[in-house]
């Protein structure tokens, strides 16, 4: 089986990882807007990502099924426990959870492959897709920043 989304997701996976080890502590902190810091973004992909990751392994389990969810309400509610993160531990978090998606995904059989193509949701498999966003704003801010000073 083809699986496009195994390259995409490690391309924006191994961007994440070459931003989280050459972001500065200073930069971690720096605001985003509505709250958000950089570092917390980062928690936020780990949330995602570590939550595509206990999805997958449900549906392993107990078959593929829809399983909506309120983004902005997700969002708003984890705001707190992202800035409570320390900054470094946060920018590693990202990592690693996008890691363990990756390769839960890379190892899952085409059988389950297919069962969430079939939900019509692409970012279910391509994780990439939400990581490169956040990528994208962290680095244009720090673009931002380093022309301030």
């Amino acid at each position: 089986m083809d699986r496009p989304f195994v390259g995409e997701n490690a391309k924006e996976r191994e961007r994440l990882n070459r931003l989280v080890n050459r972001i500065s502590d200073e930069e971690l902190t720096l605001p985003m807007g509505k709250g958000w810091t950089i570092a917390a973004a980062f928690v936020h992909l780990a949330f995602w990502d570590q939550r595509a990751l206990v999805l997958m392994r449900k549906w392993k389990m107990s078959g593929v099924a829809p399983s909506p969810i309120d983004d902005d309400v997700s969002n708003d509610s984890i705001l707190p426990l992202c800035l409570a993160i320390s900054p470094r531990v946060a920018a590693n978090l990202a990592v690693t959870a996008a890691e363990a998606i990756d390769l839960e995904l890379e190892k899952a059989p085409d059988d389950l492959i297919n069962e969430i193509w079939k939900l019509k949701e692409r970012f279910r498999l391509y994780r990439s897709e939400h990581r490169k966003v956040h990528i994208d704003q962290i680095e244009k801010l720090i673009k931002v920043q380093e022309g301030a000073t």
